[in-house]
């Protein structure tokens, strides 16, 4: 995780603000009001000139989406395979062009992947059922974080979701380091593409992650555990329940799987409790 930091044009010229006023009214058309809402835009990425996918994203930290979106997808295996990111386009249609190396490439094609993305899927277009259940590297074991890492975090991470906490409407995925310090946030309107955006900028901010957690604030399903295992992170937190699916590959792949209820103790899913004797 300690890549060098992909080589990266200037930003498009027009994206759009993450967020922007919209008026509205009740049913009978008395009271009138306005409020902030969070915008989202379609950015289409191209890798060494081939289309391959069109996402729905809220148009912030996109070149962070754009890394952590190829090493979670499995697109490229390390940050150091993406030679060049540069991105164009106005308001609702934003492009990127992303140079990766020739394996990674030659891998690309073998996958015969055309994703239509949305905020909400995070498989679309995936043609076969070994793409979508993939074989990964497991990862070699790190102790449970300590209970009080975990104390008052819901409130804590308030901090990381200024655009959660002003519209609504979008998840965040947020990093806490080995000294159990937060670090890193990053919101969308898809909850993969938050995590997305959180990997891609530990990543080009050369963030070290041993020993260190990352928190999701939306449901633990299956592609939110493929991404943090390919990015190596060994713990994952989620503020909504895992899917059964997501904790037989947290504990198939030694990753430590925690779901913290609002309401309750902290729930450790992976690894799986020895039985007793």
């Amino acid at each position: 995780m300690n890549a060098k930091r992909p080589a990266c044009a200037t930003p498009a010229l027009e994206t759009p603000a993450a967020s922007q006023t919209y008026s509205y009214c009740d049913l009978q058309h008395i009271d009138s009001a306005s409020t902030e809402l969070a915008e989202e835009v379609a950015l289409a990425i191209a890798y060494n000139g081939i289309s391959q996918a069109v996402m729905l994203v809220t148009p912030t930290d996109l070149e962070d989406f754009i890394v952590g979106f190829s090493l979670g997808s499995g697109i490229i295996e390390d940050p150091t395979n993406i030679y060049d990111l540069q991105l164009s386009g106005s308001g609702s249609a934003q492009y990127a062009q992303v140079t990766i190396a020739n394996r990674a490439f030659w891998n690309l094609k073998q996958q015969r992947r055309q994703l239509a993305g949305t905020s909400g899927c995070g498989l679309c277009g995936v043609e076969a059922v070994e793409q979508a259940l993939p074989d990964l590297k497991v990862l070699p074991g790190s102790p449970l974080p300590p209970a009080e890492w975990l104390d008052g975090l819901r409130q804590r991470i308030g901090a990381f979701q200024p655009l959660g906490q002003h519209c609504g409407a979008v998840h965040a995925a947020v990093f806490m380091n080995a000294e159990g310090e937060l670090l890193l946030g990053r919101e969308d309107i898809g909850r993969h593409n938050a995590l997305d955006k959180l990997i891609g900028g530990l990543i080009r901010q050369n963030i070290p992650t041993a020993g260190g957690l990352a928190i999701v604030t939306s449901r633990c399903s299956l592609e939110l555990i493929q991404k943090v295992l390919r990015a190596g992170i060994q713990t994952l937190v989620s503020l909504s329940s895992p899917t059964g699916l997501a904790v037989q590959w947290a504990r198939r792949h030694n990753l430590n799987l925690i779901h913290l209820p609002q309401k309750s103790a902290p729930r450790v899913y992976s690894p799986a409790l020895e039985k007793q004797a």
